[in-house]
Order: C-alpha cells, then sequence, then structure tokens
C-alpha cells in the first residue's frame, strides 16, 4: 500500500477543488491511501479581505517570517509522495505555507521524500516558487514536480479580477471585468495529473517504485510567460523594500503601519499601470535579440516538470 498526503492552505477553496480533482483518480484505489493535512493558522486570515489586513501582510510574506499555527501534521506516518498546494502572496509562499515549511514537523515529514507542488494563481509565480524550492531544500525535500493552473482572465486582467475577488469574495463582482480564478475546465482537466499517479503506483507487488523523475513531463503541467520574468524581478525587489520599511515602522495593525501602507498601495498601482506593461513591451521587442536567454530563462523555471 502507498501513502500519499495531500496538504494545503486555502482561504477561497479554489486550491482543494485543483487538488481534489488531481487526487480524483486514487479514490477507492486498491494500492493507495490519501491523507489530508490543512495548514491552520493559531489566528485565521478572513476571506474576503479586507484592505488593510490584506496589504498589511506584504512584509511578513515576502520576508517569510513564522506565524503560529494550531494544526498537528501527521508524522507519525511515512509518505510515499506528498502534495504540496500552495497559493502565491506578494509573489512568495503564502504565510501559513511557509510558516508550515519552516516547522520540526515539516522536516519529519518532508525528509527524502518525493514532493509535488501544486499552485492555483495568477501568471506571476516564478518568484514564490523559486522561495519554494529553498523551502523544501532547507527540509531535504525531493522536489520532482510542479503544477501550475492560472486564472483563466489572463495575466492583464488578472490585476483586477483578481484583487475584487480578494476585496468582495466574488470572483466576478463588475459585469465588464472577467471572471476571476482558474477555470472549472482547467481545474477539471487536472485529473490528467492523478492518472499518472495512479499508473505509477498500481502495481501493489512492486516495492520499488522510481520517484526520482518527474512524472509530469509532457502533460502542460507548467506555461511559463515570459512578459513577466523581468517584471517579477522589480517587482520582488520593491516588496522587499517596502516590506522592510513597513516593519520598520511598526508590527501589524499599528497607525505607523497603516500609514506606510497607503503611501505603499499608491506606489503598488503606479507600478503596475507603468512598469509591468512597458517591461513586457520591451522584452517583447528585444525578444528577438535575446531568443536564447529567454529561451534558456523559460527552461530553467519550467523544471521539473516542464512546458
Amino acid at each position: 500500500m502507498r501513502n500519499i498526503l495531500v496538504i494545503g492552505y486555502s482561504q477561497t477553496g479554489q486550491l482543494k477543488q485543483i487538488t481534489d480533482a488531481i487526487i480524483s483518480p486514487l479514490k477507492n484505489s486498491a494500492t493507495v491511501t490519501v491523507d489530508y493535512h490543512q495548514v491552520t493558522p493559531k489566528k485565521a486570515f478572513s476571506f474576503p479581505w479586507s484592505f488593510f489586513d490584506f496589504f498589511q501582510v506584504m512584509p511578513e510574506s515576502v520576508y517569510m517570517k513564522p506565524i503560529e499555527l494550531s494544526s498537528q501534521a501527521p508524522i507519525d506516518k511515512k509518505y510515499d509522495l506528498i502534495i504540496l498546494s500552495y497559493q502565491v502572496w506578494f509573489l512568495s509562499p503564502s504565510l501559513p505555507i511557509s510558516s508550515f515549511l519552516q516547522t520540526e514537523d515539516a522536516k519529519i515529514l518532508f525528509k527524502n521524500t518525493p514532493t509535488i507542488t501544486v499552485l492555483g494563481c495568477r501568471g506571476m509565480w516564478l518568484t514564490a516558487q523559486e522561495k519554494m524550492k529553498g523551502l523544501l531544500a532547507n527540509v531535504n525535500a525531493k522536489l520532482i514536480d510542479n503544477i501550475v493552473l492560472t486564472d483563466e482572465c489572463g495575466a492583464g486582467f488578472s490585476f483586477l479580477a483578481t484583487p475584487l475577488w480578494m476585496f468582495t469574495g466574488k470572483k466576478k463582482s463588475l459585469s465588464w471585468v472577467p471572471k476571476a480564478g482558474v477555470s472549472e475546465q482547467d481545474i477539471n482537466a487536472a485529473e490528467r495529473f492523478g492518472l499518472v499517479i495512479k499508473e505509477k503506483f498500481s502495481n501493489p507487488s512492486n516495492e520499488n517504485v522510481d520517484l526520482s523523475q518527474s512524472m509530469m513531463t509532457g502533460l502542460d503541467a507548467v506555461k511559463i510567460n515570459e512578459k513577466f520574468i523581468f517584471s517579477e524581478k522589480i517587482g520582488h525587489r520593491s516588496f522587499k523594500v517596502w516590506g522592510k520599511l513597513l516593519m520598520l515602522l511598526g508590527p501589524q495593525d499599528t497607525l505607523r503601519r497603516k500609514i506606510g501602507l497607503c503611501f505603499y498601495t499608491i506606489f503598488l498601482v503606479i507600478l503596475i499601470v507603468t512598469v509591468v506593461p512597458i517591461t513586457a513591451l520591451i522584452i517583447k521587442l528585444l525578444s528577438s535579440i535575446f531568443k536564447n536567454k529567454i529561451a534558456k530563462q523559460k527552461q530553467y523555471y519550467a523544471q521539473p516538470s516542464g512546458e
């Protein structure tokens, strides 16, 4: 019998839908058992978000400052595979997930264990996955695959559609703004990843299943938008600068941080409206010149599953 553990944290429920679709072929399997671990912050994050609650977690998210968790991980069982799903907060793994990966429980669970990361997010996830690689390396996990499902409204509209979803709780709060979130069609199609896992574990007599290589190659597990590679680097640098400044102003919920956040949000809007489209245009214009370099970057970020 093979044991799989699904670990996740999702405010909206979208990630659970995605992971449920992935593991659906494994239900009632005679050779596989699936356990779940929902990462639970001691102080819950509300959904929909309020304006200040949303932005004031930026510094801690970017610098991955651990928060207190109330959930107990199933460390008394050895797993053959871990499926780790996470959201992207400010180009970083969500604070509950990054906190969990810095616990002693995570060190026990992930040690030498093949791991698949799963994201349901906007198009900008490369920096978050780079940070995730570091977190997984610190607990000696073996990252073998990465699966990314992105919003159906497209990278451009997601700058508006996703915040509206976060603040209203509605995927489509305005008639002229496309629906936020991953499409139902893409979520249902994620079943193909579970079918591969099922096939891998289907032979109960196979005591040495090889999970050292990617299982999802050729299945369109990720798609790299080269227009945002440079934009993410600029955005993450700005998050680090502002994050450090905001933490110096004071802890969360203090008046000084809230005042600082007002200036920060103005800066962020300007960044999104100007820098992101300009850099995307520059990259498009120079793509022929830096074709080989861009191709190498796309190949790197697409690993281990590949586009």
